[in-house]
């Protein structure tokens, strides 16, 4: 069974942690929650509190099959400013581990010098704080890294997580039984 790690950051966007959590465990992946501030409980960029099930500082060291960031203006910066996650997100690239991201956080990706020469997407707005061109699809996969375009292409960038986790099959599996189109 794969291992994943979600951040929260107060001001996360709603429906993509749900998303990704969701098709993720529905796909039987392990989907650790981590608060980044000092308590389980996080507030969403809509006003849902959602308490993780830990502190970040506390599962930061866990090996991980991915760790997916979620986006939301807020929440992106509270990522941004988590120079711990950086480093960790860099120690997963380096081991060849995916490094996800939605929505405004592949920003994250690139301030914490993850990204190569890979393709990725991002919410359109924040194409100029990436150093690289930025394809206008829903979701990018470029070797380990995997971007999404946000809160509409949640799902789908969640099943593209979990195809690269447990296969196809198990991916179809999941959107079949959701009525959702997966190719």
């Amino acid at each position: 069974m794969s291992k994943v790690l979600v951040p929260l950051a107060d001001g996360f966007e709603d429906i993509e942690a749900v998303s990704i959590i969701d098709v993720l465990r529905r796909g039987g992946v392990e989907v650790v929650t981590a608060a980044l501030g000092p308590a389980r409980s996080v507030l969403s960029a809509h006003g849902i509190r959602m308490e993780a099930e830990a502190l970040l500082t506390d599962v930061l060291d866990g090996e991980y099959d991915a760790i997916i960031l979620p986006g939301g203006g807020e929440g992106t910066q509270n990522l941004m400013a988590c120079e711990p996650l950086h480093a960790r997100l860099r120690r997963q690239k380096e081991e060849g581990r995916l490094v996800c991201a939605i929505c405004a956080a592949p920003t994250v990706l690139e301030a914490a010098g993850v990204l190569e020469k890979e393709d990725v997407t991002c919410y359109p707005t924040c194409a100029p704080q990436m150093a690289r061109p930025v394809q206008h699809v829903p979701v990018v996969a470029d070797g380990n890294v995997v971007t999404g375009q946000g809160p509409g292409s949640a799902t789908l960038f969640a099943l593209v997580v979990l195809s690269h986790l447990e296969g196809e099959r198990r991916a179809h599996g999941v959107a079949n039984g959701m009525l959702t189109e997966f190719q």
